[in-house]
């Protein structure tokens, strides 16, 4: 099995940091997902890892070898690991067995144990009875389950995986999906997974990586990254969330403190060492906020648009007291408001962010 170290990694292409001073540990077998805006430095991150780029600065170890260092740099083929791409990268004059069987061939695997490799390999995608076919004769989601039987075919203790699905269209992003989480099931590698898409890396990663302009905002859980966001950035790009000021936030228990919102003051989460503060900033969901009903206590606010989303409805609103504040809930039925409507909106749920 692979852990991975990463301590202090930089990188600038010319005068244009890329990446700056990333560290990050992870556990043998994890499956970590790297998110974050355009730009902010995911697959030079991979390439990094992969040996297809030289660091600026920082440390590299895989498992207990170290691989990357200041005046140290163990090209790919000598880092023991997998990589799956975007395009796939097949060769299209070989069969699909001869791709998949290609580096056992190379690294003088016996004939007999190659194929036997191959044909397992291609068994656990669902692809053993495309064996002798070229790839131009597949479909974009047989093409990625051939690269990822060439990945398991090698018995990688890595693998990293640089945006797979993003040539799929969405029903095969469901299926591919489950493919991931059996491959990573029964491979038992470090899977380190690029991907611009959230509920990819929200549904099959054990902890997910947020960078933006090359620095980690976070790296935990999808539990902990949508439910108590380490800052403003993370917050508002994890599921489309909201933060919304608050002010005379008084700590209880730890985990817990009252806030005024809107005008009305609620109870929100809230780090143990939350100090009293006069103003602050809170995250929330469409799913923090609900239609109130009479005698809830509540704030008032406009209906600004109603969006059908397919199985429910978007409504946005702007509180009356706040109009500068725009934040939304989610109905099942919207056919009793119209925009311009007034409504009353209770809070459920809150997380207030670390100042």
């Amino acid at each position: 099995m692979a852990a991975i170290s990463l301590t202090g990694l930089s990188k600038a292409f010319g005068a244009q940091p890329v990446l700056d001073a990333v560290s990050l540990q992870i556990n043998q077998g994890e499956f970590v997902a790297v998110l974050g805006p355009s730009g902010c430095g995911k697959t030079t991150l991979l390439r990094l890892l992969a040996g297809f780029e030289t660091l600026d600065s920082g440390e590299i170890h895989i498992g207990e070898r170290q691989v990357a260092a200041d005046g140290l740099h163990l090209p790919p083929e000598a880092r023991e690991l997998g990589v799956v791409f975007q395009n796939y990268a097949l060769w299209p004059h070989m069969t699909v067995a001869e791709n998949v069987g290609y580096s056992l061939k190379v690294n003088g695997v016996a004939r007999a144990e190659r194929e036997l490799r191959t044909t397992q390999a291609l068994t656990l995608v669902g692809l053993d009875r495309f064996a002798d076919r070229r790839p131009a004769d597949l479909s974009g989601g047989q093409r990625q389950r051939v690269a990822l039987a060439r990945c398991l075919v090698a018995r990688p203790t890595l693998v990293l995986l640089d945006e797979p699905l993003a040539n799929l269209d969405v029903h095969l992003r469901a299926t591919m999906e489950e493919e991931f989480r059996r491959f990573h099931r029964h491979s038992g590698a470090t899977l380190f997974y690029i991907t611009h898409d959230q509920r990819e890396a929200m549904a099959l990663a054990d902890r997910i990586v947020v960078l933006e302009h090359g620095r980690v905002m976070q790296f935990a859980s999808p539990q902990t990254l949508w439910r108590e966001p380490a800052n403003e950035m993370v917050a508002t790009f994890i599921d489309e969330g909201r933060v919304l000021p608050v002010s005379d936030i008084e700590p209880l228990d730890p985990g817990q403190a009252t806030a005024t919102l809107c005008g009305l003051r609620v109870l929100l989460r809230c780090s143990p060492h939350q100090r009293p503060l006069p103003h602050g900033k809170a995250s929330f969901h469409s799913v923090s906020f609900h239609l109130a009903a009479e005698g809830e206590r509540q704030f008032a606010a406009r209906v600004e648009r109603i969006i059908f989303r397919g199985g429910y409805h978007q409504i946005n609103l702007r509180p009356l007291n706040q109009p500068d504040v725009s934040l939304s809930l989610t109905l099942n039925d919207a056919a009793l408001l119209a925009v311009d409507d007034t409504v009353g909106v209770a809070v459920d749920d809150g997380w207030i962010l670390p100042a």
